[in-house]
């Protein structure tokens, strides 16, 4: 019986995840390891009945008492706290997803991986923070990354059979988000709430506003990087509406290798989950009569400056990518509190990339935990100075 985990339980990749193993065959199926989550409580708990996990953790230490009340005499053990989180995450298992939201996914994610554990990696920032040390630790410890994010997937499966030395490009699908056909002028004054509705994805408050601003796809653009040892040149981004196709990869011989499915989570997960195999998935199956028409345009980059910013992340390396990652974070929350407007968060992540890279030198730092999330810290600390001279 295959030993599995899942990291952020409760969000919207873990509760795929969860639907598609239940599907499977749930506890008679799967020896569940641990399962965590955040203050959902009442729902992480009842996903640990149901799964029968051996450990439940909260990622918030006032929520233990919650969690432990909702468990009692069901013999599943209960923690909570950040430590407990990445403890969970030295427990043996098969298989582990990582779909943490933020910096938080990265050390459980590392542990894991120091475990053996094949780590189906939705945690996009692990990459971005500290894509070499991830990458050097799966091979350390011979363990293997999988990437779940739905364009990372459709590459990995583009390139099954093929010769990575083949590849000349890589290009990447978006939807455009919540404003892809506003005027640029009214981006300024767009709500939380209209940040906070996806055309066609359903997803989480955070990725949904990071899809608007295309911050997220700026993320997936140096997850390409990371995971496929590919140039920045290499990597392009279109503008896609109807998130049919995910990805596409193009070779040295002019073909172009296209991954398709409808606009469903569960398809990356479920390759994930089944990898090597390929097996039925409970998901819409496209007719391509009734789309009649696929879309592509370039993106603009006065409307998603978030995408200039990282190929200049990329460009510059180093630290660069956790100096990104946690000013992109804070500047999410100062938008999400009212602190700031929506076209604001490019300015307080631009502002804290151009302020680090001439005070400490990103590039040249070596990329270890310590560095990375003592990085992180610093660069929380000027986003935050960002938005107080925003918000003066």
């Amino acid at each position: 019986m295959r030993r599995i985990s899942i990291f952020g339980a409760t969000g919207s990749i873990g509760e795929n995840t969860v639907d598609l193993i239940t599907r499977a065959g749930g506890a008679e199926a799967f020896d569940v390891v641990a399962l965590s989550g955040g203050r959902n409580v009442a729902r992480l708990a009842e996903q640990a009945r149901e799964l029968r996990a051996d450990l439940a953790v909260t990622a918030f230490d006032d929520c233990y008492a919650d969690l432990r009340d909702a468990l009692a005499g069901t013999g599943i053990e209960v923690a909570a706290g950040a430590d407990a989180v990445s403890e969970a995450a030295t427990r043996s298992a098969d298989w582990v997803m990582s779909s943490i939201v933020g910096a938080a996914g990265l050390l459980p994610g590392l542990k894991a991986l120091e475990q053996g554990a094949t780590l189906a990696l939705a945690n996009k920032e692990s990459l971005v923070t500290a894509g070499p040390l991830l990458m050097q630790t799966a091979a350390d410890h011979k363990a293997t990354v999988l990437p779940v994010d739905s364009e990372h997937s459709a590459i990995f499966q583009g390139l099954v059979g093929e010769d990575p030395a083949a590849v000349e490009r890589i290009v990447i699908t978006a939807s455009g988000g919540a404003f892809r056909d506003w005027p640029i002028d009214d981006l300024a004054n767009a709500t939380l709430a209209q940040a906070s509705s996806h055309p066609n994805w359903d997803m989480g408050q955070r990725i949904t506003i990071d899809s608007a601003s295309m911050f997220n796809k700026a993320l997936e653009v140096i997850e390409v990087k990371e995971f496929f040892g590919v140039h920045p040149d290499q990597i392009e981004v279109l503008v896609h509406p109807e998130s049919i196709v995910h990805a596409i990869v193009g070779f040295n011989d002019g073909a172009m290798m296209a991954h398709m499915g409808a606009p469903d989570m569960r398809h990356a997960i479920g390759y994930a989950l089944n990898w090597p195999d390929r097996r039925g998935l409970p998901v819409e199956r496209l007719d391509l009569a009734r789309i009649g028409a696929l879309n592509f345009r370039a993106p603009d980059m006065r409307r998603y400056p978030a995408l200039r910013l990282a190929y200049e992340v990329m460009a510059t390396g180093g630290l660069a990518g956790a100096a990104f990652n946690a000013a992109k974070e804070r500047a999410l929350d100062g938008f999400i509190d009212g602190d700031i407007g929506f076209m604001d968060m490019a300015v307080v992540v631009e502002r804290v990339l151009d302020m680090l890279s001439s005070d400490t030198g990103l590039n040249n730092v070596d990329i270890t935990l310590d560095n990375v999330l003592n990085m992180d810290q610093i660069a929380r600390q000027h986003a935050g100075d960002a938005i107080k001279t925003l918000m003066a």
